[in-house]
């Protein structure tokens, strides 16, 4: 069988690092790590340090491209195009982890250093609109998300705009923040996550656009249903003991439940939702990723998928 991908183990992906330098510190991680999701100077030397070299050599061949492409049209413009890296997968896989590490070792390289995060949760309806839509329970899935938004933000990223925002979301509240604005200005490298990035959402004009035209190159990570439950169900028990116990939280409820009481909330909400958004939406778009990180039970990435065209 003809597969897309040309697979490494994690030996053989940690020797494509070939001299590139160790990125970050023991102390600079300590600010990037999440809540359940744990990463080391050797994940980052063995996984991210190979992974960057790599987008390093393909930013730079991409704005090749560009500049050809403005070089047949007559354009008078030297400026670059920002280069988008979309990072897609399930709730608990480790996105946003995954996303502040590659943020952060991508900018150490003096080729392109301004590098910005956006995550598509401030794209989520406001929950008014969800309530009003009967979606609260739908949260995450391709209808709860403002797609023309989207959309619109990446569009006038790619197309140079010195000045774009994007919405902001609080998980404390679990709420779009009204009137809070992220901005981007011009970033050489922006890095977009979340859920459904790689999906195909079809316009009511019967026209097609996908959120992925727009990027550059795109990563999934990928680890057993199971595996994924296990992360979510101990995610929910941290947060029940840190978060949760905030006033504020739209989750306080849930800082009173037992341990065992927790579990099985936990293992229910993964069960009804986010298993059957992952089923439903977000495993299908698995194969379309250029690059496909696949994670053992600690977490760790076992072997890389890129896809061979």
């Amino acid at each position: 069988m003809i597969s897309r991908y040309k697979t490494f183990n994690r030996d053989q992906w940690k020797a494509l690092r070939a001299h590139t330098p160790l990125l970050l510190t023991e102390e600079e991680l300590q600010s990037l790590r999440g809540i359940n999701e744990s990463v080391s100077v050797r994940e980052v030397e063995d996984v991210f340090v190979p992974l960057s070299r790599f987008l390093n050599l393909h930013v730079a061949a991409v704005q090749h491209l560009y500049e050809a492409k403005r070089d047949f049209i007559g354009s008078p413009a030297p400026e670059s195009v920002p280069y988008i890296i979309g990072i897609a997968g399930s709730v608990a896989v480790g996105k946003s982890t995954f996303s502040r590490v590659l943020r952060a070792a991508l900018a150490r390289w003096q080729d392109h250093p301004h590098v910005a995060l956006v995550t598509t949760d401030g794209f989520l309806h406001p929950n008014a609109i969800l309530e009003a839509r009967g979606l609260m329970q739908r949260k995450g899935f391709p209808e709860s998300y403002d797609q023309r938004r989207l959309l619109q933000f990446l569009a006038d990223v790619k197309s140079g705009e010195h000045l774009v925002t994007a919405p902001v979301y609080s998980h404390l509240v679990y709420d779009i923040v009204p009137g809070a604005r992220q901005e981007v200005t011009r970033p050489d490298i922006l890095i977009i996550e979340g859920l459904n990035v790689l999906q195909s959402p079809e316009s009511r004009d019967g026209s097609r656009m996908f959120v992925s035209d727009f990027f550059d190159f795109s990563i999934y990570l990928d680890a057993g249903e199971e595996v994924i439950a296990n992360w979510y169900v101990n995610r929910f028990l941290r947060l029940r003991e840190t978060v949760f116990r905030n006033p504020d939280s739209y989750f306080h409820r849930y800082s009173e439940l037992t341990e065992s009481e927790a579990i099985e909330t936990a293992r229910t909400i993964w069960e009804e939702i986010n298993l059957k958004n992952l089923r439903e939406n977000i495993g299908p778009t698995r194969d379309r990723a250029h690059l496909i990180l696949e994670k053992g039970a600690d977490h760790l990435v076992q072997n890389v998928k890129m896809r061979r065209v």
